[in-house]
């Protein structure tokens, strides 16, 4: 069950020229499994944003993309240090489900928040395909990477050859993946890459499960 808590901001800061990251203090009685999500309110705003925080982190992290003609995003790009916010949480199923397959994390821009959560919670041997424009994009890279047993940085703009990152999109990479085994996928992240990663998956790995939770 989803309650209201209210809680200053400690901190802003521009993780890219889009991309900001909020720093909440966590209030002493909110409880969440890494995946779920909170909905933001200010007044009239209202907005909900993946945790980006392991359960037993002391802060709340949120990371949100900052559009020119988004209300709630260009509010929070320019508020102060101490600004109290409200919030209604936590709300979401887009949790870590234990089995004997191998986890497949496929990301998207800031839908790579859950499964930061999800590292800092301390689960492991994951393949994380972490989709991006650029390195710039590649938001929490030492988080993800440190616990999975495989982190690919799919990157859709590179000028120059890049040995440490595949030239393309996540999607695209699911080709290299064994289709001698079976998955767990969980996908967070634009639509159409959703729409796109099902498809391959119901084709080339049958006796997969399939976890997704659309981003934006």
């Amino acid at each position: 069950m989803s309650r209201r808590f209210s809680t200053p901001l400690l901190a802003r800061q521009w993780l890219t020229d889009n991309t900001i990251e909020l720093r909440l203090k966590r209030p002493a009685e909110f409880e969440f499994n890494p995946g779920q999500y909170i909905r933001l309110s200010h007044a009239d705003l209202e907005r909900d944003y993946s945790l980006a925080s392991g359960p037993h982190d002391s802060e709340l992290r949120l990371i949100v993309r900052v559009f020119p003609q988004g209300r709630v995003s260009t509010f929070l790009s320019t508020i102060t240090d101490g600004t109290p916010l409200s919030f209604f949480g936590p709300m979401g199923y887009f949790i870590f489900q234990a089995s004997d397959r191998t986890p497949v994390f496929v990301a998207t821009g800031t839908g790579i928040a859950p499964f930061v959560a999800m590292s800092r919670a301390g689960y492991k041997d994951y393949i994380c395909l972490h989709g991006a424009k650029d390195h710039r994009g590649l938001l929490y890279l030492q988080d993800l990477e440190k616990n999975a047993s495989r982190y690919v940085p799919c990157l859709t703009d590179i000028p120059t050859p890049d040995k440490s990152a595949y030239s393309g999109r996540v999607t695209a990479y699911l080709e290299h993946l064994d289709t001698g085994r079976a998955y767990d996928f969980y996908l967070c992240g634009q639509q159409d890459m959703i729409h796109d990663a099902f498809g391959i998956i119901d084709d080339r790995f049958a006796d997969s499960h399939v976890h997704s939770e659309v981003f934006y």
